[in-house]
């Protein structure tokens, strides 16, 4: 049996996984490989979205494996999202079930809504909608989330891309509160101050592009190259990668990464077996430069704009 990441409690009880697959940017026979592969190697966390346009293909891998026996539903923890085209209330029960017929599962187990920002609505093949945004405000949509725990559609819902007082406005007026805020974490873009906010109302931080998308070429992220970041992966045996990842794991941080790569699929996973010590966990506190690298500046001038507070 494939080893297995531990789990973290969420604020309602339920538990998920410290490390989960992200699939941006992974589609069709991709995305669909890396999931088979990745319940193989022992991902039990899966997180995909409506605008990711592969829901169906990772449905259809997590749907064999249980077919397989390799697992049984209740086993794994999938993740999808509510694009921005669907923030008017009326229609978000719907593209809710749309998602879940994409996937092929019968409820899922955590709900995010993407964006604070809401686009217009044109036709749901238009996943990524355009930069027609809409003055819906996230929390009617949020109402409407809600109702779906209340049918036993999704175990648990959640946020992505919310800033604090945004993530306090929810929770300030919410039923239902948020179990996650899915942002953008990772050494070089730290979000101590939204960990801080968050751990303070017993929301979890799951990090998407948690190795700040790694450019070779130009060694960047330094947390990955430099002279440092070589030194820990010899002190300790491990990649520079997985020092990246129990870094954020460590500060309570839930990990997304992607690959379609078996082999670095599983180096990612194979950081359970190992501690980083306090002092080199300063060590990686270094590399803060406070700069995004997903900054939807195509958003920017929107009243919701998550980004335009500090955190």
């Amino acid at each position: 049996m494939a080893k297995l990441a531990p789990k973290i409690k969420l604020n309602n009880g339920r538990e998920m996984p410290i490390m989960g697959l992200g699939t941006w940017r992974s589609f069709e026979s991709e995305a669909y490989q890396a999931t088979r592969n990745a319940i193989d190697i022992g991902y039990r966390h899966i997180d995909t979205a409506f605008v990711y346009e592969n829901e169906n293909e990772v449905g259809r891998a997590i749907r064999e494996k249980i077919a397989e026996g390799t697992i049984k539903r209740e086993e794994i923890f999938v993740t999808t999202k509510l694009g921005g085209i669907h923030h008017d209330p009326e229609v978000v029960e719907r593209a809710f079930r749309l998602s879940l017929n994409n996937l092929g599962l019968d409820y899922i187990d955590l709900y995010l809504m993407h964006m604070p920002i809401g686009q217009k609505f044109h036709d749901d093949s238009n996943v990524h909608g355009t930069l027609e945004l809409t003055d819906v405000d996230y929390l009617d949509t949020w109402r409407e989330m809600e109702k779906l725990v209340d049918l036993g559609l999704t175990r648990s819902i959640g946020l992505s891309n919310f800033n604090a007082s945004q993530t306090e406005r929810v929770l300030q007026h919410c039923r239902i509160k948020p179990v996650v805020n899915q942002v953008e974490c990772h050494p070089a873009f730290q979000q101590k101050q939204l960990r801080a906010h968050a751990k303070e109302h017993g929301i979890v931080i799951c990090a998407y592009c948690p190795l700040a998308r790694p450019q070779p070429a130009r060694n960047w992220p330094p947390f990955l190259y430099d002279e440092c970041a070589q030194q820990l992966a010899k002190k300790y045996g491990h990649t520079a990668a997985q020092i990246c990842l129990r870094y954020l794991i460590q500060i309570g941080v839930v990990p997304l990464p992607k690959s379609s790569n078996k082999s670095r699929l599983a180096e990612n996973f194979n950081c359970f077996d190992f501690e980083l010590a306090p002092d080199d966990l300063l060590k990686m506190e270094t590399y803060h430069k406070g700069v995004r690298t997903v900054p939807f500046s195509g958003m920017a001038r929107h009243k919701y704009y998550p980004f335009n507070d500090e955190f």
